[in-house]
């Protein structure tokens, strides 16, 4: 699974990494311990099918949902069921977006409680994580919810022994054929895949990550 990660590329670096303007790039404030119900930013296709960058919370909140109280557990969606759950299905034929992030936080249980590792890339790069999003109206006199899940699929060989999930990433060249809503399924289930091993790393971190008010660097050094 995902429960925590972080985000800290500056604003012209996430624009040169998508290939889109800086100046249409929201105001977002870089952070190392980014946990559910905080917002973020992730990538959705406009109507245009160009590349916008928007601030959205962590917790999918489903369109019929009655209230916002399961927004903190519907974090992560399993790949191989999102398609079917009545909670992700609307969202993962219409509305999958790209969560940016340069690390993600896992515990590996070990004697005594849990060890935080944190893991990413091997150049330390930007990627992101395939997610799906949902606008969830209050009321009718309420403004509506943009949230979103990350979506979820077996761990690669690298993090097996870390959790036996990871989150799915999408490689750059296929960043436009997740979030096209007219890609078939049989090409959208293709990406649903783990992350080459031997492009990602991991390692030990201290327990700082587990205090959401905890955001600095010292999050992501290794205690090894």
């Amino acid at each position: 699974m995902c429960g925590r990660f972080g985000m800290v590329a500056t604003p012209d670096v996430v624009a040169s990494h998508l290939s889109v303007r800086q100046d249409s790039l929201p105001t977002f404030t870089p952070c190392f311990n980014i946990a559910p119900t905080m917002k973020t930013p992730v990538v959705r296709h406009d109507r245009d099918g160009q590349r916008r960058v928007h601030n959205l919370a962590w917790g999918l909140i489903p369109s019929w949902s009655e209230d916002a109280k399961g927004a903190s557990r519907l974090i992560n969606a399993r790949a191989q069921s999102a398609h079917i759950k009545p909670s992700f299905r609307q969202a993962f034929g219409r509305r999958r977006c790209l969560v940016l992030a340069d690390g993600i936080y896992e515990w590996k249980r070990i004697d005594g409680g849990k060890q935080a590792h944190h893991i990413g890339l091997n150049d330390d790069t930007m990627f992101a994580m395939a997610g799906l999003w949902e606008r969830w109206r209050p009321s009718d006199s309420e403004p509506s919810v943009d949230t979103f899940t990350i979506v979820t699929t077996t761990a690669n060989a690298a993090l097996a022994d870390l959790h036996h999930r990871m989150p799915v990433i999408i490689s750059p060249q296929e960043y436009d054929i997740w979030l096209d809503r007219n890609t078939p399924l049989v090409d959208i289930k293709r990406l649903l895949k783990p992350y080459p091993s031997g492009e990602m790393t991991h390692w030990p971190v201290s327990d700082l990550v587990n205090r959401v008010a905890n955001d600095n660097a010292k999050c992501r050094l290794s205690v090894s």
